[in-house]
């Protein structure tokens, strides 16, 4: 396999499904991660038209909106997804009766809440399944950290991670959802990041 810098070269110009369908040939064990935030609906029918029955890892915190629960199981059901959920060791009403409610950003103790109900249950995921690629819908202009990212990434652990829509603004994806009657579900927030410019530490550390 090329180096990164040569992939991201060669595939520069190429088109999502290019990448995708490249990527699941030179790779065994894929896995596609989501959190079934807005346009990760994009990703989630690109990926599993091209290989149906790709695994789809969902680390759901279990603070979610009851609206990005609804849409979630609508997803799963349509698109038939191979879904392999992860969830923290404790359930959301256990955590807020034995160590207190949700912190807030600047609370000291965030950092431990974003391990506990979203880092951890994914280095388990990781552990368990052993991809050999990890694609996700990661894109320039979401925050300072993905601006310095491309379409081909490697882990410091060293998988190749990929971002098919790297490149795409939104109004590409609201084409690419109006082609093949996708809808959004914009109720979601993450209390791991809650400013959307921030990163949890999914990507910026674990996935680094």
């Amino acid at each position: 396999m090329k180096n990164i810098e040569e992939l991201n070269k060669d595939f520069s110009k190429k088109t999502p499904e290019d990448i995708v369908e490249w990527a699941f040939r030179e790779t065994k064990n894929p896995i596609l991660t989501t959190n079934f935030r807005p346009y990760e609906v994009t990703i989630l029918h690109l990926c599993t038209r091209i290989l149906p029955g790709l695994k789809v890892v969902w680390c759901d915190s279990g603070y979610n909106t009851k609206a990005t629960y609804i849409y979630a199981e609508k997803i799963i059901s349509e698109l038939n997804l191979n879904l392999k959920l992860y969830i923290p060791k404790h359930t959301s009403a256990y955590r807020e009766a034995i160590m207190g409610e949700m912190p807030e950003i600047d609370d000291p103790r965030h950092e431990a809440f974003t391990e506990q109900v979203k880092l951890e249950p994914f280095r388990r995921a990781m552990t368990e399944i052993q991809p050999d690629l990890w694609i996700t819908n990661l894109r320039k202009g979401q925050t300072a950290f993905r601006d310095e990212l491309n379409i081909f990434n490697k882990t410091e652990a060293g998988l190749l991670k990929i971002s098919p829509f790297y490149h795409w603004e939104d109004k590409d994806l609201d084409t690419y959802m109006k082609k093949y009657n996708l809808v959004n579900e914009y109720d979601y927030y993450d209390p791991t990041k809650v400013d959307e410019k921030r990163e949890c530490g999914l990507h910026n550390r674990e996935g680094k």
